[in-house]
């Protein structure tokens, strides 16, 4: 289960008050998501401007994955993790989480467990840009 529909949450993941009329709609909670599912839903996400929800996708997928892969997903959770933080002005937890996205990814990809779905340069690239 995901954190992100037990309250209400503005656009950027920042929990909200019940009532709240600035609630933004959160990603369905779900045990199960496909690779493919979960890479193109995150990516259409992040093109919407919306990081924290690529985050909440990214982590589903990681929770149900196959051991092999969670290191991937993880990476890709914190890289939505610190997309958010860079939205939400937040310089050092950004560069902090994208750091430990960015070292965990490459770990991966040198174990050879990073999904053939996921643009692992694309990521890192965009890492880059982040730390």
């Amino acid at each position: 289960m995901t954190i992100s529909s037990e309250r209400p949450r503005d656009r950027l993941g920042r929990p909200l008050d019940v009532g709240d009329p600035n609630a933004f709609p959160t990603v369905p909670d779900r045990a199960q998501i496909s690779a493919v599912d979960a890479w193109n839903e995150a990516m259409d996400y992040l093109q919407q401007g919306l990081p924290f929800h690529a985050h909440e996708v990214f982590e589903q997928r990681w929770k149900s994955c196959p051991e092999s892969e969670r290191d991937a997903w993880q990476a890709l959770a914190q890289w939505g993790a610190a997309l958010t933080q860079r939205a939400r002005g937040n310089e050092t937890g950004q560069r902090r989480i994208a750091s430990r996205a960015r070292d965990r990814l490459i770990d991966a990809q040198m174990r050879n467990s990073v999904p053939a779905v996921i643009n692992v340069e694309q990521v890192l690239q965009e890492l880059a840009q982040l730390t």
